[in-house]
């Protein structure tokens, strides 16, 4: 990848070189490249952020993060970022992580569609939320460069319709077990309370945000 500060460049290293080819093969290549930009967009938030983090554990994290909605690693009942946390974390113990490190990653994964927490955490865990956040949903949008942007992009291209694509594929990895996705129990209080409130909603976010496509 050219253009992109060292700091926030994938590690050249065994366990990153195992993480690519293991993802590699085993997702699809939409959920690969999101994967590989929300490394990129999260490691260029902590370099804005001034945060010291570990980049292996930090691409561990993105590289994992939706490995649970592939059918060969979806539980019937576990929440897909559970299932997802469980792979990293079973992966990295595989390959001699020591265990603290290997809870930070799950955490992170776990964590990654509860807003409001991460960023008050680990920074790998804030990270890995935040290239969620900017890849998916483009709530930091403003905060990257034209010409970071284009570079990620360029490494890992969106497809062109990539909010439908990504909503499909939620939607996929999701549809089998619907008790798992029960929401934010707080968005139910207000709205049993107010008959008029108007919850926010994820799909409609992801169409409204700055990205095309």
């Amino acid at each position: 990848m050219t253009k992109i500060i060292e700091a926030a460049a994938i590690p050249d290293s065994k366990l990153a070189r195992a993480i690519t080819d293991y993802i590699r093969d085993t997702e699809t290549d939409l959920l690969f490249n999101h994967s590989s930009r929300v490394y990129y967009f999260g490691a260029l938030a902590g370099v804005h952020r001034g945060l010291k983090f570990d980049r292996e554990l930090l691409y561990a994290g993105a590289m994992f993060h939706d490995i649970g909605l592939m059918p060969s690693h979806s539980s019937p009942h576990e929440r897909f970022e559970v299932d997802s946390a469980h792979a990293a974390r079973d992966f990295l113990r595989s390959h001699g992580i020591p265990e603290k490190d290997a809870y930070t990653v799950w955490t992170a994964i776990a964590l990654h569609t509860t807003p409001g927490v991460p960023v008050h955490m680990h920074p790998v865990v804030a990270l890995v939320t935040a290239g969620v956040e900017m890849d998916v949903l483009g709530l930091t949008y403003k905060d990257y460069s034209d010409h970071e942007r284009e570079a990620v992009v360029k490494a890992f291209p969106r497809t062109p319709e990539f909010k439908e694509d990504i909503i499909q594929a939620f939607y996929d990895g999701i549809k089998h077990k619907p008790d798992t996705t029960f929401g934010n129990v707080k968005a139910d209080v207000i709205a049993d309370r107010e008959p008029h409130f108007h919850r926010g909603n994820f799909c409609s976010v992801i169409r409204c945000s700055h990205w095309h496509g």
